[in-house]
């Protein structure tokens, strides 16, 4: 039986009105639900969701002119029309998402069109519905104040081509806590970061994929986050997260920038030419044109280590520039004469062990 969306919401013991904690605590894992409309749901949702949408864009838009030219009432009637047209579809989708039947909905703030389509599921066979109270703005809340907690981070820091994302995923295979945030990110950091990667999230869709992470920490334990600017490529990290970073001790690694530029010679001569030398360009104005053009030059003449050496000059005054903020006795540095990574992971490791950085 399909029900009009105009009909009154009346719950059964099948829905169940739960809270963000609450569902982020459930032992089982029920499928989501993002009843919101396609460009809601691409700023930013729950991660693992599927977007099931009541209305497209052009609805919600032509809904939102209604309401606020004529009224509210013949803003309902027209939002009943354009949902009731399509409630097959939805009870498809759903099904396709929740072939058990178990699934948990959310819409901006757990009102009206989390419950609705709740109530549909309800008459049409769903045996469990979580509708999750308040919605999408509740988990942008409790994601964002995650990041407030008190924690301990021991920051990974060097000068570019130091290798510490290696670094810091060969400590996790060892069995330290981590987040990358570079991979959260699908970003390296600098402006040849992109090149390769996939298509950078929204700032919001990023908090969001890290909370993922974050929440599965043991809080009780030491976190080692690379040593990063507070903007990632396009996105921006939590404020609270980054005041963390800034203020957490690091052991910044000092390797000759030699064996720096063979490691970034290793890691971006196999790139798309025109990609690198529209990154070089874009430091053109702190590279100065001599150096830009001798860079793109080198570049062109498969002449990589020299490139390297004339972009390092640049990065490692920035990063030393951004060090020289932190506080002192704070950075701890160790000097390394190779990217030997696993060496290296090995060095750093021991080293926290021995160290009372707090």
């Amino acid at each position: 039986m399909q029900p009009d969306f105009k009909n009154h919401c009346t719950f059964t013991p099948m829905i169940i009105d739960i809270n963000i904690e609450e569902y982020l605590e459930l032992k089982v894992e029920i499928p989501l639900i993002d009843v919101r409309s396609p460009s809601e749901f691409s700023k930013g949702h729950i991660p693992e969701a599927t977007n099931i949408p009541i209305f497209s864009d052009d609805e919600r838009a032509h809904i939102g002119t209604i309401f606020t030219k004529q009224s509210k009432e013949n803003a309902l009637v027209l939002g009943y029309k354009y949902a009731n047209s399509k409630l097959t579809y939805f009870i498809a989708k759903s099904l396709e998402t929740a072939p058990q039947k178990k699934v948990a909905l959310y819409c901006w703030r757990g009102g009206m069109r989390s419950h609705k389509f709740a109530e549909l599921l309800d008459l049409n066979g769903f045996t469990e519905i979580y509708v999750i109270r308040k919605g999408y703005k509740a988990f942008r809340n409790h994601a964002l104040d995650s990041f407030n907690k008190n924690v301990r981070l021991n920051i990974i820091g060097g000068y570019t081509g130091s290798g510490k994302t290696h670094i810091l995923n060969i400590l996790k295979s060892s069995g330290l806590q981590i987040i990358d945030l570079e991979a959260i990110a699908n970003h390296k950091g600098s402006v040849f970061g992109g090149i390769g990667a996939k298509r950078q999230p929204t700032t919001e869709q990023f908090e969001n994929n890290l909370f993922r992470q974050w929440k599965k920490l043991d809080f009780s334990r030491t976190i080692w986050i690379e040593d990063e600017s507070f903007s990632i490529g396009s996105v921006n990290m939590p404020l609270a997260l980054y005041k963390k970073i800034i203020t957490s001790p690091v052991i910044f690694m000092d390797i000759p920038k030699e064996e720096r530029a063979y490691y970034l010679v290793s890691e971006y001569s196999g790139c798309e030419t025109n990609s690198m030398i529209t990154a070089i360009k874009k430091l053109s104005k702190r590279l100065g044109d001599l150096n830009t053009r001798k860079a793109i030059e080198h570049f062109e003449n498969a002449k990589y280590f020299e490139v390297a050496m004339i972009l390092l000059n640049y990065y490692d005054k920035s990063y030393k520039e951004g060090l020289s903020l932190r506080e002192k006795e704070k950075v701890f540095t160790i000097k390394l004469p190779t990217t030997n990574h696993l060496r290296n992971a090995k060095i750093i490791s021991e080293f926290a062990k021995t160290g009372n950085y707090y």
